[in-house]
């Protein structure tokens, strides 16, 4: 099982990349709403439909627990039941959750042209990101229409540690959240974690001194990229805009001396923009 594989099946074990909170160690804790949640967190996009017996996989939680979940969640219309196999999909009433959580992100509508200036520049693709669990997800997603670009897209996840955009957003965050997050890399694949590790660590070197973090085929052999994180203010948490493509079409010397201080200059236009 590869690393990617282990970060994949522990964000399903977690919805927040940890063992759920115990009941006894917190009575406002709602099992019943975090299992149901749980439930829905674990349908990745490439999942046409899974069946309950899938899902408590997934979960790891009795089948019938999972039973009752699938069906409040599908009276509900959190879940579609596909009537020829008998298995679920996601709901209409997830897609209008997401719409209205990204309706309500003012910084992707206030970064968008920024980004597509920045990916038409380049020749590249300009993705706004976040963390969810133990990957980057992201918001938003721009392309240059004269070049080849990664089949990525709003909603697409990529692992946070070794990703340009996941490590901008660990240099971005607190040192003991830093810690914390990278402890729990550590307990997926102890074998992978010193190269993990390292990259990392030359990551946040690069981000003191160049202003961006750097994966060189670090997530993919044939993919080049530079992020650079930002606070987007409004309570919510740092996020990271990332410019990257195929290698052949984005070489490392490119990048850092062509498309980093024009990546630079856009993200603090873009939180001088969002301090008006």
């Amino acid at each position: 099982m590869n690393t990617l594989t282990k970060i994949a099946k522990v964000e399903r074990l977690a919805p927040t990349g940890r063992p759920a909170p115990k009941t006894k160690e917190d009575r406002h804790f709602v099992t019943a709403l975090a299992r149901g949640l749980e439930v829905l967190s674990c349908f990745r996009s490439g999942d046409k439909a899974l069946g309950n017996q899938e899902i408590a996989q997934r979960c790891k939680l009795p089948k019938s627990t999972v039973s009752r979940l699938t069906s409040t969640l599908t009276k509900l219309g959190y879940l579609i039941q596909v009537e020829e196999s008998g298995k679920y999909r996601l709901g209409t009433a997830t897609l209008s959750l997401g719409s209205a959580m990204l309706a309500r992100l003012d910084v992707r509508q206030i970064a968008r042209p920024m980004m597509q200036e920045l990916a038409d520049a380049t020749r590249s693709m300009v993705s706004l990101g976040t963390r969810d669990r133990l990957s980057m997800i992201y918001v938003e997603n721009c392309r240059s229409s004269a070049a080849l670009t990664l089949s990525l897209d709003v909603g697409s996840r990529i692992p946070v540690a070794t990703s340009a955009i996941g490590r901008a957003w660990l240099a971005a965050v607190a040192e003991r959240e830093r810690e914390d997050f990278m402890e729990r890399v550590e307990e997926l694949d102890e074998v992978a974690w010193p190269d993990i590790r390292d990259g990392v660590e030359r990551s946040l070197e690069e981000y003191r001194t160049l202003g961006v973090t750097c994966s060189f085929g670090d997530w993919q052999r044939d993919v080049n990229g530079i992020a650079r994180a930002f606070q987007p203010g409004g309570g919510l948490p740092p996020m990271a805009i990332n410019c990257g493509g195929p290698s052949f079409n984005l070489s490392r010397d490119y990048l850092l001396n062509e498309v980093r201080p024009r990546l630079i200059d856009m993200v603090t236009r873009l939180e001088a923009s969002l301090l008006r």
